[in-house]
Formats: structure tokens, C-alpha cells, sequence
């Protein structure tokens, strides 16, 4: 069954309908339905919630306005008027308060930042002096309204300018005249663009691993028939610069929180010698979360990495020059994010960066740690290999795992593993940081999050479980773990710290409502094997008396705030 499309009000002091009409009509997910308002009734609609659009529950609010048309002292700064900038910033803060009314009519509201009118050059080479130039104060009030709404959950501020960057004709004054269009169409469609990357972040489904070739993708020349020395990377080479500066965007991605692997047809042992070796390589052995480096078919190893590292194929983005292999792993992974990728090697990094699949609602510390996390993962692999037992592996590991309450130290990365996570999963709720906030304060409710930590390194905030009281018995609501620490018996400690809750809130027993989503079965079969029975009437709930001891595994250390 088709996914419902999201309902998105769109606010406007000019036309918006042919952004409307390509945001209904993009074949990019998630899909909308765009309800268009009368333009230029802007504060109308912010401050009457009885208007019609608002009758519905919205699912977002796209809000885009001149900053002329808003904040009126700036349109007597655009007319050559001596007006005070601090004056001009009051206004600025006054519209941010009342945007900030949208947070009860939609869990997210979407604000294209203000640009120059088109064709305004402000003051020319004072346009930028401090206290006089047109553009600074328009800086200065970007800068403003982004403070403020930062401080607003669920309120993101889009780069508007950029749009007008790119575009061939960002502005036709006819269509102005005739048609109150403030910018051209291909505005309109990279506005689309950005609308659908932040609305599909939201909904936990950036990607999340980029898998890249390396003969002629990260390097020019085949390694097995050049050898490492002999390879195009850096030096006073066009290409050769080039491609390093394609293997330093791909670093950064790992700064955002995503992984890299390598599929390639080689000799592993040439391929990794290169890697090693090469004094140009900006990518070494420990930027990769892993690798297939065979001569196997790339679609199957494809599917494999993206199973070791206990990601989806949907979290997956492909890099290859091959045209061939492309469209064989297109055609045998639709999942997995394909592009068309550039014959010139001078155009691989603007590719890569030109990519709206990494939008993220929130860049949290695990985040910026995971290629660290997967380099240690690789290590506790190895050890597990010199084990004679399961036990005796996770006995050797000193698991240390950290408990506390949801609250606004860990809501926006709390937030964010509640609505991506997919495998370990209970009921796969997906809220914003505000939805799940008045949850979580709710009476009668609790939510703790779960840091796991090793010999090896500490995992992050990986796990969460929400209680709810419901007369004699607490209802587990949420119940999810990052497939990072999935098998080590976390799940385990994370119920039996709900468990605890509920015997000591006098409950008489606690009950799980499994979920079914085409992703969690895993989850499902944690249940199925857990000390908790199934419901006579309902094969998807489980229960359990709290008169019935429930303790922590004993090669887990527990440690809650009191103690830790």
C-alpha cells in the first residue's frame, strides 16, 4: 500500500503556485500534497490558527517571504531611507515570535532564509559595511531569524540564496507583472529539491553509507596494472587534484555521520597496498566501515557490506565511473541510490556535494564518531573469532551501559535513533524532538536512553524504551536499539530497567504491542525468545508478571545517574 502523502501548507507573500505544482508532481519521496493559501496574507494566517488551511492537521509548513514584505523598515532601507539597523533587527524579532505560532499548527516548519531583491545592487562597494550596507543588514537579519527559530523545535531555516546561485534565470520581471511569480522555475525546482532532502531527513531516511568503486573513481589508472606508484592521485596532475579533492568531500561526509565503503574489482591485497601506501591517499584502512574488494559481482557485494555494517539498502548510495556497473546494481538493488556520476574526474567532487541524501535534522556527537565506531566494531569482530563461546566474548568486552532520562541533553539524538531506526524496533514511532518531548512529560510516562560503551569505545546513545501506565499494567511504548550493538544481550538490560519502573510503580505487569513493519522482524524475533509470553489472543503481544525476577545480564554493568 502507497504511503500517505505528507500535507504541506505553504505560506507566501508572492505566488507559490508553480512551486505547488512541482512539489505535487516530484516523483522524489517522500510524496506531498502541497495546500496552497491567498499570497500575501502572510500575518493573517500566522495569527488566525481558524483559518481554513488550518483545519486539517498539517504534516509541515514551507513559509517564504521577501524580506521587504515582512519586516517593512527593511523596505525603507531599500529605498536609499536613513533607518536605524537595530530598529530594522526589532522588526526581525517580532516576525520570528510570530512565525514561532506555526510550532502548534505543524511538527515542522520550513523557512527559505531572505534574499536580495533581484537586480538591487544596495550601496555597491559599501554594501557590506557594517551599520550601512544593504546586504550586511540583510545578513545580520538571516543571522537573526535563524537564532530564533533555532530555538524552536521543529523550525529549520532553508538557504534560499543558493537556489538563486544556481539557477540560469532565477528572476523574470514579466512574470512579476503579469503573475506576482517572484522567481523563475528553476527557483522553484531546487527549492522542491531541498524541500523533499529535509523532509525526507526528518523522516529518518537519509543515507547513510556511500559505497564507492576505485579504479578510475578514487583514483586515476587500475591499480592492478600500474601498481600503486603508478596511479593518478594528487600531485601537479588535473585529475590527479582533482580526485583528491573528491576522497577529501568524501572524508567529510564522515563528519556527518556518514559511513564509506568499497566495492571494487581487484586483488585485495594490490588494492589495500595502495591504500596504504599511496602518500597522496587523503582515505586510509579506518576512514572505511568496511570493504568487498574480489571479483565477485559488485550488485552482491553490495548487498553484503550493506549487511555487515547492519545498514538497509535504502541507506546505501553507489559511486561508480563504470556506466555498466551502474545499471547493474541499479537494476538489482533499486534500494540502493544510484547516480549518473560525471565522465570528466574534475566534476566528481561538485557531484558528490551536489547529493541531497545526507539532510539531517540534527548532527549529534555519535554521529560525527561513527567511522571511529566502526573501526572498533571491526575490532570486536576480530576477538570474537578467538572465543570459544558466545559468553566468553561478551564476558571479555567490560560492557558498561550508561541510563538516563530522556531530557534536553539527549532529546535531538534521541530523537533522531527513535525515527531511523528500523530493525530493532517495537512499534516504529516517528516523532519530532517536540512530539516526543510532551510525550515523554506526560504523567504516567517514562523514557530513558541507553549509552553502551567497551574496552573498545563507547557506542553513543544506541538504545531507548518508553513505559506508559495504563491501569494496573505498564505498556512498553517504544523499545529500540541501533543494529550496532544488536546480539549483546543490551535489549535485555534496557526492559529489565522498565521492568524495575513497573514493579516499583505497583504495576502487575508489563505488556508489548509488536508492531509489524516490512523492517523489524528482527525485533519480532527477540520476543519470541525473550522470558516474556505470548498474549493467548494476540501472537504480536507479550506479557510478563513483575512478580517474576527480570535482572540485568551479568556481564553488563548498569549505571544510572546516582551512580555513574
Amino acid at each position: 500500500m502507497a504511503e500517505a502523502a505528507l500535507r504541506i501548507v505553504t505560506v507566501s507573500d508572492f505566488n507559490l503556485a508553480n512551486l505547488n505544482a512541482y512539489l505535487a508532481h516530484d516523483e522524489q519521496e517522500p510524496r506531498v500534497e502541497a495546500v496552497e493559501t491567498p499570497f500575501g496574507n502572510v500575518h493573517q494566517l500566522l495569527m488566525d490558527p481558524g483559518a481554513a488551511c488550518w483545519a486539517e492537521p498539517a504534516d509541515a509548513v514551507l513559509l517564504w517571504t521577501r524580506p521587504q514584505a515582512v519586516v517593512p523598515l527593511f523596505g525603507r532601507v531599500l529605498d536609499g531611507e536613513a533607518v536605524s539597523h537595530d530598529d530594522v533587527l526589532a522588526e526581525v524579532a517580532s516576525f520570528a515570535a510570530l512565525l514561532a505560532r506555526l510550532g502548534d499548527r505543524a511538527p515542522t516548519v520550513l523557512v527559505p532564509s531572505w534574499t536580495m531583491p533581484p537586480g538591487h545592487r544596495g550601496l555597491g562597494m559599501l554594501d557590506l559595511r557594517p551599520g550601512v550596507g544593504v546586504a550586511h543588514l540583510l545578513a545580520r537579519m538571516n543571522l537573526a531569524l535563524a537564532e530564533a527559530l533555532a530555538a524552536v523545535p521543529g523550525f529549520f531555516l532553508l538557504d534560499a540564496d543558493r537556489w538563486l546561485r544556481d539557477a540560469t534565470r532565477p528572476y523574470l520581471p514579466k512574470s512579476w507583472y503579469m503573475g506576482k511569480f517572484a522567481f523563475g522555475n528553476d527557483v522553484f525546482q531546487d527549492a522542491v529539491a531541498d524541500v523533499k532532502a529535509a523532509l525526507r531527513g526528518l523522516r529518518g531516511q537519509a543515507r547513510k553509507l556511500v559505497i564507492v568503486d576505485l579504479d578510475e573513481t578514487m583514483w586515476g589508472g587500475i591499480v592492478g596494472e600500474v601498481g600503486w606508484e603508478g596511479l593518478v592521485l594528487g600531485g601537479h596532475d588535473p585529475e590527479g587534484e582533482a580526485l583528491v579533492d573528491f576522497q577529501e568531500a568524501l572524508k567529510g561526509l564522515t563528519n556527518r555521520g556518514v559511513a564509506l565503503g568499497i566495492v571494487s574489482k581487484n586483488e585485495e591485497s594490490v588494492a589495500l597496498e595502495a591504500i596504504d601506501k599511496h602518500p597522496e591517499m587523503r582515505l586510509r584502512r579506518d576512514d572505511f566501515a568496511g570493504w568487498r574488494i574480489n571479483w565477485r559481482d559488485k550488485a552482491a557485494n553490495v548487498a553484503e557490506l550493506a549487511k555487515e555494517v547492519n545498514l538497509g539498502l535504502q541507506s546505501v548510495v553507489f559511486l561508480d565511473d563504470n556506466p555498466v556497473e551502474r545499471a547493474r546494481v541499479r537494476e538489482a538493488l533499486p534500494e540502493v541510490l544510484v547516480p549518473e556520476w560525471p565522465a570528466d574526474k574534475t566534476q566528481y567532487r561538485k557531484a558528490l556535494l551536489a547529493l541531497r541524501c545526507f539532510d539531517l535534522p540534527a548532527l549529534s556527537d555519535e554521529d560525527r564518531q561513527r567511522v571511529r565506531m566502526y573501526a572498533q566494531d571491526r575490532r570486536r569482530k576480530d576477538t570474537l573469532t578467538d572465543m570459544q563461546s558466545l559468553d566468553e566474548w561478551l564476558h571479555s568486552l567490560g560492557m558498561q551501559i550508561t541510563v538516563a532520562p530522556l531530557d534536553a541533553s539527549n532529546l535531538a539524538r534521541a530523537a533522531q535513533l527513535l525515527n531511523k531506526t528500523n530493525q530493532m524496533n517495537l512499534a516504529t514511532r516517528r516523532m519530532t524532538e517536540k512530539e516526543f518531548a510532551a510525550w515523554a512529560a506526560a504523567d504516567g510516562h517514562w523514557v530513558w536512553t541507553f549509552r553502551v560503551a567497551d574496552k573498545f569505545g563507547d557506542q553513543g546513545l544506541t538504545g531507548i524504551v518508553s513505559l506508559a501506565r495504563e491501569d494496573d499494567r505498564g505498556c512498553i511504548a517504544d523499545f529500540l536499539l541501533s543494529c550496532r550493538v544488536m546480539g549483546r544481550r543490551v535489549e535485555e538490560a534496557m526492559i529489565a530497567v522498565a521492568f524495575d519502573r513497573a514493579r516499583r510503580e505497583g504495576l502487575r505487569e508489563v505488556v508489548a504491542r509488536f508492531e509489524p513493519t516490512a523492517k523489524n522482524k528482527p525485533c519480532l524475533r527477540w520476543w519470541e525468545e525473550s522470558a516474556f509470553a505470548k498474549d493467548d489472543g494476540d501472537a504480536h503481544v507479550f506479557r510478563l508478571p513483575t512478580e517474576t525476577d527480570y535482572p540485568v545480564p551479568a556481564h553488563i554493568e548498569l549505571r544510572t545517574p546516582e551512580h555513574a
